[in-house]
């Protein structure tokens, strides 16, 4: 199975999958709102304004899995990160990155090793896995890794359609 044909909802429970950004580089994060790493909302955003036009788009999953830093329903989650933030890329349904319960996508993103080889669970929120244009795992970027750090930015721009 590809990751495209993993079925996903958007943050307003509407079927959703990655292959309706098929073609395009993809940073999936998950996300929280009341995170230290929160912040890093806008750096996210601005990797989605400087890229969507080249085929980029940052996917927000929300996640309660952490401290409980992400304690919100659909709309407050919505509308803390537009007023607050901006954002302006898709956000997911809030569910689970790790344990029994996490989504289908993290299960398969979760195998894949960050730049020191170490692959397993999500270690907090705001971890960033990104896909390349044809839907394979590009790089896995642990929290503390700025959107807009130098080795994101540059696997970004290796990822970016042609």
């Amino acid at each position: 199975m590809s990751l495209y044909d993993i079925p996903l909802r958007t943050l307003t429970g509407e079927p959703a999958s990655l292959a309706d950004h098929r073609g395009k580089a993809l940073l999936v994060v998950n996300v929280a709102s009341k995170c230290g790493l929160t912040p890093q909302y806008e750096g996210l955003e601005r990797l989605q304004q400087r890229y969507a036009d080249r085929g980029f788009t940052v996917l927000g999953f929300p996640s309660n899995q952490f401290a409980g830093q992400e304690p919100g329903t659909a709309e407050e989650i919505a509308t803390f990160c537009s007023t607050t933030y901006g954002v302006s890329f898709p956000l997911f349904e809030k569910g689970d990155v790790n344990g029994a319960a996490r989504q289908p996508l993290y299960a398969e993103l979760t195998a894949v090793a960050d730049a020191e080889g170490a692959a397993g669970d999500v270690q907090w929120n705001f971890e960033k896995f990104l896909i390349d244009a044809e839907g394979r795992v590009a790089g896995r970027f642990r929290p503390r890794t700025e959107p807009e750090a130098p080795e994101l930015v540059a696997a970004i721009e290796a990822a970016l359609p042609a």
